[in-house]
């Protein structure tokens, strides 16, 4: 077959070999830009040009690493705890999926976030906050233009099924408290009380100084910045624990707990007998605390503000096991008579 070339047809091969491009490689390319283009030029060159303005942008991303590292940046204000928690999370994270600080966030799946999560924590409860700090990952990934959706979002949360915590016995009660005043010259004394008669949290506790304590008042006041919810609360100093404070009492300025309290906070469990194979149960004074409060004062409301919970249902699942108290007025009452 006789093909007549014309003096342009010839200056347009020359101009495709100069590409260093196969010809018929780039009439291919012409022929797919002028189908997108229905057969209009302008319009083939507009479609070239959106193309690969979302090509930059996809290719415009970071590696999860950087990407933890600036979401670490955005929460640096944010309570200690709830930054070691981001911490802790991401570096397992990282740690026990190969490969996973380098990939590129554009690039991770929703199933591969569910096999992250699956792969770097074991229990159902880690699995659903772990599922909530990559979420916040890639979050921030999406203000920054590093990826267009946030793929945790088709990540099923892991179910978690409640179970009672176990409380202490009267028996184990009396073990803590009284480990609690002999210990370093009862330096915990204040902070166990707190916990065990007001539910307050470890981590609560250790943000309080006594200048939130009012005595007079018989009121713990706990500040939006030191509570784990970030609400604020008030909590009801009882008889018991007024008798401890009142013993304890410290300057406004000083803290409620001696310096590297988790320490000595797991110290003086072992002290008191939890050690070896007798394991402390997680939370076990708030705990015990919510039980003793319910049976006693019969009020989920009145408990419900104390503990500092948004409604009652983890109270009803998980909080209370009425079955275990044994004489709860004697709880209340075990310190003896106060003066007002």
């Amino acid at each position: 077959m006789r093909i007549e070339l014309t003096e342009n047809d010839f200056a347009a091969l020359t101009l495709l070999k100069n590409t260093g491009i196969p010809v018929l490689d780039v009439a291919q390319l012409a022929c797919a830009a002028l189908k997108a283009g229905r057969g209009r030029i302008k319009r083939a060159l507009k479609s070239i040009s959106a193309g690969a303005d979302a090509l930059k942008q996809q290719e415009r991303t970071v590696s999860f690493e950087q990407a933890v590292a600036a979401t670490l940046e955005a929460r640096k204000d944010r309570r200690t705890r709830t930054v070691y928690d981001f911490r802790y999370f991401t570096r397992r994270f990282m740690l026990r999926c190969k490969g996973l600080a380098k990939r590129k966030v554009r690039s991770i799946t929703p199933q591969e976030c569910a096999e992250y999560i699956e792969q770097a924590f074991d229990t159902p409860r880690q699995r659903q906050k772990a599922r909530l700090i990559l979420s916040g990952v890639f979050s921030t990934a999406m203000k920054r233009g590093w990826c267009d959706v946030n793929p945790v979002a088709r990540v099923e949360a892991p179910r978690v099924v409640e179970q009672p915590v176990p409380i202490l016995t009267p028996q184990e009660i009396e073990q803590i408290t009284t480990t609690a005043e002999s210990y370093q010259g009862g330096s915990c004394a204040a902070a166990v009380g707190m916990m065990l008669y007001a539910g307050i949290r470890p981590h609560e506790v250790a943000r309080l100084t006594w200048a939130q304590v009012d005595l007079r008042e018989r009121a713990i006041y706990i500040l939006p910045r030191h509570s784990k919810t970030g609400g604020a609360r008030r909590v009801t100093i009882h008889k018991p624990l007024l008798r401890i404070l009142r013993t304890h009492k410290h300057a406004e300025n000083e803290t409620i707990c001696p310096p590297n309290w988790l320490k000595h906070w797991r110290e003086m469990r072992r002290a008191a007998g939890w050690g070896g194979d007798k394991k402390w149960p997680q939370d076990a004074l708030r705990h015990t605390f919510a039980s003793y409060h319910l049976s006693y004062f019969r009020s989920f409301a009145e408990l419900q503000l104390e503990i500092g919970h948004r409604d009652a249902t983890l109270l009803r699942t998980r909080y209370v096991d009425q079955r275990a108290v044994m004489n709860a007025k004697a709880f209340w009452e075990c310190r003896g008579q106060l003066a007002a």
